[in-house]
């Protein structure tokens, strides 16, 4: 049985501290932020309860027991369905790739009073914190939101470590930026000589917990996300069920911890993506006209490595974010200009040898576990960026373009430009219905999403404040 023990503050050190525990195996995750007097509000108090609740899933995944055990932590029944969902589609690929069923999993917790209403809450300046983790997609955001309100960065690193990936475009912002510093429990990094259960946990979740909590201690009314309408989509379907990487990243996640926001008693910042209804290519074409960064972004998977040893300051120019990256980013930037972005490492399009690479991007091969966009934009992508004349001799693009083209479900030009507009404002468009998608596969439709909670259709509607649109 995998238990939640208890959480504590240490307001002069700014620590939050949160202990579970597994068939008598003790583990503590620390969480570092500013410290301060805000530390004993109730909000922050209530916000720590969230961290508290979501980063069990680091744990509880060490032998993904059938049963929880919350401990003293009453949940009310909207904490309770969320923090399931959170646990089964959160740990989906988990599952998936360690051959477990989840779906008994039971969560046993003294149910909370409902809190009393809420009274009405003064207007709030706009004072943003967007968590930036050095992509395209928070890059973006980040210039739409600073015209709309004060702006600051949100970074979680490891003690005493940081991402040059992150740092770089993070310094070209100009940008204040709240940090927090997030410290797992020392055994998670033996997971094998102890015997643990490894894989995925839907760490955007964890971190969205923590903005919430960080934006409380730095008096900030919102935190807006930059997950766009593909996240949704699941990666592949596995006995009657999606399993999706970015289940923390999709619609569904984001609507679900709303709800739980909106239930506290202490009001809590809003949360929402800013990209909701926006593709990959919508975002590429934005972000390729934003010059600026295209020297010190990295979307790399090997930038991200934990092992500072094993951590390139450089694209490596094969992993299949590079190759996403570069495919997403073609139809916008002269051939040149990528391969100076790629650099020493080259451009991925300019490999043969990453055919199968891309193939599986376009939907003709196991759509790989990252944060890559969804099959029918990157279709459009290599078909639109095949027409660039400095792409005419790009032998493997012309190859991929040339399949595409002959496959009955490619996008059409109407097709490609309904992604360059907000999803969903286009009969036809609606998030599900790009070409590729099969039925049944349809964001937004998880088991436990309810109707109207489709990708970009939160409760009937993308919801983005009024200031923030």
């Amino acid at each position: 049985m995998f238990r939640y023990g208890a959480w504590t503050v240490d307001a002069e050190r700014g620590v939050l501290s949160c202990g579970y525990s597994l068939d008598g195996r003790e583990f503590t995750e620390r969480v570092q932020l500013a410290p301060g007097q805000r530390w004993q509000t109730e909000a922050a108090r209530a916000a720590a309860r969230l961290v508290f609740l979501l980063a069990g899933v680091s744990y509880y995944k060490t032998a993904a027991p059938p049963v929880i055990d919350l401990g003293p932590t009453a949940l009310s029944s909207t904490e309770l369905a969320f923090l399931r969902e959170f646990y089964l589609q959160g740990l989906g690929e988990f599952a998936y790739r360690n051959d477990l069923d989840l779906t008994p999993l039971r969560i046993e917790a003294r149910r909370a009073d409902a809190p009393a209403p809420r009274s009405a809450e003064p207007e709030a300046s706009q004072r943003a914190l967007v968590p930036f983790g050095g992509g395209i997609d928070s890059i973006v955001v980040v210039e739409r939101v600073r015209r709309l309100a004060d702006t600051a960065l949100f970074v979680v690193s490891r003690p005493a470590d940081r991402f040059a990936a992150i740092e770089e475009p993070a310094a070209v912002t100009g940008l204040p930026v709240v940090r927090a510093e997030r410290e797992i429990d020392p055994q998670l990094l033996r997971s094998a000589e102890l015997g643990f259960l490894n894989g995925h946990v839907p760490v955007t979740g964890i971190l969205s917990a923590i903005a919430i909590l960080a934006a409380v201690l730095d008096d900030r009314d919102a935190v807006v996300m930059s997950n766009e309408w593909s996240a949704s989509v699941p990666t592949l379907q596995y006995q009657g069920r999606p399993v999706n990487h970015q289940y923390s990243k999709s619609a569904g996640f984001e609507a679900a911890f709303r709800g739980v926001l909106a239930g506290t008693q202490a009001p809590l910042p809003e949360y929402f993506s800013w990209l909701r209804d926006r593709t990959e290519l919508w975002v590429g074409q934005e972000f390729a006209a934003l010059g600026p960064y295209h020297g010190s972004f990295r979307s790399c998977n090997k930038a991200f490595y934990a092992e500072r040893a094993r951590r390139l300051d450089h694209w490596c120019g094969e992993c299949d974010k590079c190759c996403f990256i570069d495919l997403i980013l073609a139809p916008f930037l002269p051939a040149e200009a990528l391969r100076r972005i790629f650099g020493q490492a080259g451009e991925p399009l300019d490999k043969p040898g990453l055919a199968g690479k891309f193939r599986a991007l376009l939907g003709a091969g196991a759509k790989p576990f990252e944060c890559v966009g969804e099959v029918s934009e990157c279709r459009a992508a290599v078909l639109m960026a095949a027409r660039r004349d400095d792409r005419a001799g790009g032998r493997l693009l012309q190859e991929l373009a040339a399949e595409v083209a002959g496959w009955p479900d490619a996008p059409s030009a109407a097709d490609a430009a309904a992604m360059l507009r907000p999803a969903g404002n286009e009969p036809g468009n609606e998030p599900g219905n790009e070409p590729g998608n099969e039925p049944g596969n349809e964001p937004g439709n998880e088991p436990g999403n309810e109707p109207g909670n489709e990708p970009g259709n939160e409760q009937g509607e993308n919801f983005i404040p009024a200031g923030y649109r």
